[in-house]
């Protein structure tokens, strides 16, 4: 067969590919392909590491919140601890945790985070351990020390890998999708602590071992984590001295003003929450029984996971001031309330109220923070941020604890001023949002 030649104009160029071709829009594709198209579009997001993580988190949740509630009766019950003792073990366990949450996210920049995040878990299942054979409170001490410790070295890395897993826009819901499903887990764990205390005829030493099987699960999942090696930047040799090496580098660039802007407010606000376990002890001292206040504190948890993955979504459209203020103005509620009522059923509601707190501020400031900053330093604005919050929340229990007695006692003084305080916080927040988020309007998702 003879093929006819066709002379090569001089100006096209040789073995030029012509262009691809537009990819098809969606009205010109069949309808099944439209719909699995907007499906992808949606769920770019949900990738793998995202999805593990929130696994770990979930199962490791399961274990920290099976033994929270209980911990309350094992100290002061089984071991025959006084009150303060409580209050000194928690306060503690978050100093511990704050301090390792900073040089955990500060080392973590530059170098493969999956170590870091295996290693806390690891911890925090050591220290499960630990808390379950205690037979004196110190060594319930070291037990809840070395699991927030581990709690320290994995959040600020984790949180880093997840924020660097997903597309920028979607931060603020790959978040509040990790926050629901850990806090899925914090559903479990005290259905479960309530189930072992059953079975177990109340021996409570003997559930705090259940907690144990979920801590190791968790630890075993985080070799499911994919990480691709990351590279520093280079520096120009003018700018670097000879024994210069790249992490260094990256430990010397200042974080941005908006970063301290916003992490100053938030660790002010997180000066009138104090731990929840004086929450729960204002709703055992208002007469209900441990039962009850488990099933109390399942509520809560409960109306945080629900709320946690649309708080997030939100937040990606919404200017995140606003959104946190929500959560804020559900934590003045809930404070205030508790002070004001007695032995009824509100407070059952005024802790599913509580609940939209942490739903609305935990992942949504966590996205604030990792969109203030580029990925290679993420990890330490995480660990500078969580562990000013960390200090803020031990300052509050130590304020809170020494007025817990003032006035009708019970707590009522300082949930009246922690409530009055949120409510406050609020209203700035709502005033303030678009010097503290000055991101473009948000482009809504298909």
């Amino acid at each position: 067969m003879n093929v006819p030649f066709t002379p090569m104009d001089a100006t096209t160029p040789p073995h030029t590919a012509e262009p691809a071709a537009a990819p098809p829009s969606p009205s010109s594709l069949p309808c099944g392909r439209t719909a699995w198209q907007a499906r992808g579009v949606r769920r770019r997001w949900l990738t793998r590491n995202l999805l593990v993580l929130t696994l770990v988190s979930l199962t490791q949740d399961a274990a920290s919140e099976l033994i929270y509630p209980l911990l309350p009766l094992f100290i002061t019950g089984v071991l025959a601890a006084p009150p303060v003792v409580l209050g000194l073990v928690e306060g503690c366990a978050e100093a511990a945790a704050g301090v390792s949450k900073y040089v955990a996210g500060r080392w973590s920049d530059g170098r493969m985070r999956r170590p870091f995040v295996t290693t806390g878990y690891g911890m925090a299942a050591l220290g499960k351990v630990i808390v379950a054979m205690s037979y004196v409170w110190p060594m319930v001490l070291v037990g809840r020390v070395v699991d927030r410790l581990g709690k320290g070295v994995r959040a600020a890395p984790r949180d880093a890998l997840i924020a660097a897993s997903v597309p920028r826009e979607d931060i603020g819901r790959a978040y509040g999708f990790h926050r629901m499903g850990d806090t899925i887990g914090a559903v479990i764990g005290p259905l479960i602590a309530l189930a072992a205390l059953g079975v177990l005829n109340g021996d409570v030493r003997a559930a705090l071992w259940w907690a144990v099987v979920p801590a190791v699960l968790s630890t075993l999942l985080t070799f499911l984590v994919v990480e691709k090696r990351r590279t520093t930047p280079e520096v120009p040799r003018e700018e670097a001295a000879p024994s210069d090496h790249a992490l260094p580098v990256i430990a010397k660039s200042p974080l941005p003003q908006e970063f301290w802007r916003v992490c100053v407010v938030l660790v002010v606000i997180a000066v009138v929450n104090f731990p929840d376990a004086l929450l729960l002890l204002r709703v055992s001292e208002l007469g209900f029984t441990t039962t009850q206040v488990v099933l109390a504190y399942v509520v809560y948890n409960l109306v945080y996971t629900l709320g946690s993955y649309p708080a997030g979504a939100w937040s990606d459209r919404l200017p995140r001031p606003l959104v946190y203020g929500v959560g804020l103005l559900a934590f003045g509620v809930a404070y205030a309330g508790l002070a004001a009522v007695g032995h009824s059923g509100w407070v059952f509601v005024l802790l599913a109220v509580y609940g939209l707190f942490p739903a609305f501020t935990d992942g949504v400031g966590k996205a604030w923070i990792s969109h203030l900053v580029n990925d290679e330093h993420r990890g330490r604005a995480q660990g500078v941020f969580q562990s000013l919050t960390n200090g803020a929340v031990f300052v509050a229990g130590l304020w809170a604890g020494l007025t817990w007695t003032l006035g009708p006692g019970g707590g009522v003084v300082p949930l009246a001023v922690s409530g009055v305080a949120g409510l406050a916080a609020a209203l700035a927040l709502v005033l303030t949002r678009h010097r503290l988020d000055p991101r473009p309007a948000a482009t809504p998702v298909a």
